[in-house]
């Protein structure tokens, strides 16, 4: 490929169209808090909704923060893979369109499902989530868990992405080269 950023932006697209087939499919298809077994009691698929962020958690009017910050990191990502596109090793670039793809997955979520659904205002929507994973349970001091957190494929891919980019971090090259502004007062 002629811009080595196009394979990452062309994952990207893919995975996000992935994450949006997923969540209209289980929109439409389940039930709210309905749950179907996949494989026994071990995974199962479900529909709920986070209004919040990681693991449901919720700040009133930080809503429009968090929709609009993950937006502003995609847009971000988008750049940054773009201007180090010939300088970053192709796993350190897969590892931040992980992030990208995610991010940007669940943002249409909370940017315009909403509006879409007819369920809340423009950066009011829901994320859905749907894929529950049945662990041991939890129950310390104010921890009570019976399965982990609902999840949805964005999450997965922001998760892998995050895990992926601490191992190969050290591979990226020096920044400051091609963010002369960022590092200009930092000696």
């Amino acid at each position: 490929m002629k811009n080595k950023a196009t394979k990452y932006y062309i994952i990207a697209i893919a995975l996000v169209i992935i994450d949006q087939a997923t969540k209209i499919a289980v929109k439409s298809l389940l039930n709210y808090g309905e749950i179907i077994p996949v494989i026994g009691n071990v995974i199962q698929l479900t529909y709920i909704e986070n209004h919040g962020m990681a693991f449901g958690i919720t700040f009133g009017w930080g809503k429009i923060f968090l929709s609009l910050l993950s937006m502003i990191a995609s847009g971000a990502l988008v750049y940054f893979i773009y201007k180090m596109r010939n300088e970053i090793p192709f796993i350190v670039g897969f590892s931040l369109t992980l992030i990208l793809a995610g991010a940007f997955g669940n943002g249409i979520d909370r940017c315009f499902y909403g509006v879409i659904y007819g369920t809340g205002a423009l950066f009011y929507g829901g994320v859905v989530d749907f894929i529950l994973v049945d662990i041991p349970d939890i129950d310390f001091l104010w921890i009570n868990w019976t399965h982990f957190p609902v999840f949805n494929v964005a999450d997965s891919c922001v998760t892998c992405g995050v895990i992926l980019f601490l191992f190969v971090h050290q591979k990226l090259p020096d920044l400051s080269e091609k963010f002369p502004r960022l590092f200009k007062n930092i000696e």
